[in-house]
This record gives structure tokens, C-alpha cells and sequence, in this order.
């Protein structure tokens, strides 16, 4: 094998790898930044609290909010649940992370 057609393999060895890897880091960094649907997030959200009693009303900001606590920063959405509890309306908000749909904070009103 002459030494030019040695280098044309390896070269195209090189692009072909190339083009692999940008197209998985790519892939990896767009599906990174992607945000989970506010909707599904109160769905969720719903669920658990209709586990132990009937729901009032709900609510959730559907465009996500940066966030910075503990030195970690990520965008969120906050929402709110509000049920009767013994006969009387309680309130409840959330913070959930936008990008997995982790419940990151919920607090009695």
C-alpha cells in the first residue's frame, strides 16, 4: 500500500470519527437544555396529592424561571395546589426543576 493511500484511509478515518463525535455532543447538549412540560409536572404534582384527598384547584407557570440556591443554578416552575383540609381551604406551592421535573421545594402556605 503506497503511503498516499495510507493517508487518504486515515483521513477519512479521522473525518468519519469526527462527525460522530460533534453529532454526540450535539445530541447530548440539545436533550441537556431541553425543559420537561409544565403540564405534565402539575400532572404529576396532582397525582400524588389526590393520593390523600380531593384537589380545589391547581396552577403552574409554564415558562420556566432561573433559579439559583446553594450555589446550583437551573431554571424551574412554580405552581400551586390548594385542597380542603378538616373543612378548611389549604394552600400549597411548589418549585419543580424544568429540566427533569424533580420537586425541588413544596411548602404549606
Amino acid at each position: 500500500m503506497c503511503k498516499k493511500h495510507k493517508e487518504e484511509i486515515l483521513g477519512g478515518i479521522l473525518f468519519g470519527a469526527g462527525l460522530v463525535l460533534g453529532s454526540v455532543v450535539t445530541a447530548l447538549c440539545y436533550e441537556q437544555k431541553r425543559t420537561v412540560n409544565g403540564d405534565k409536572i402539575l400532572e404529576n404534582v396532582k397525582k400524588m396529592f389526590l393520593a390523600e384527598a380531593p384537589i380545589e384547584g391547581s396552577w403552574i407557570e409554564l415558562h420556566p424561571v432561573p433559579l439559583s440556591r446553594y450555589s446550583s443554578k437551573t431554571d424551574v416552575y412554580y405552581g400551586g395546589i390548594s385542597r380542603k383540609e378538616e373543612g378548611v381551604l389549604v394552600q400549597y406551592e411548589f418549585i419543580a426543576d424544568a429540566y427533569t421535573g424533580t420537586i425541588l421545594d413544596l411548602y404549606k402556605l
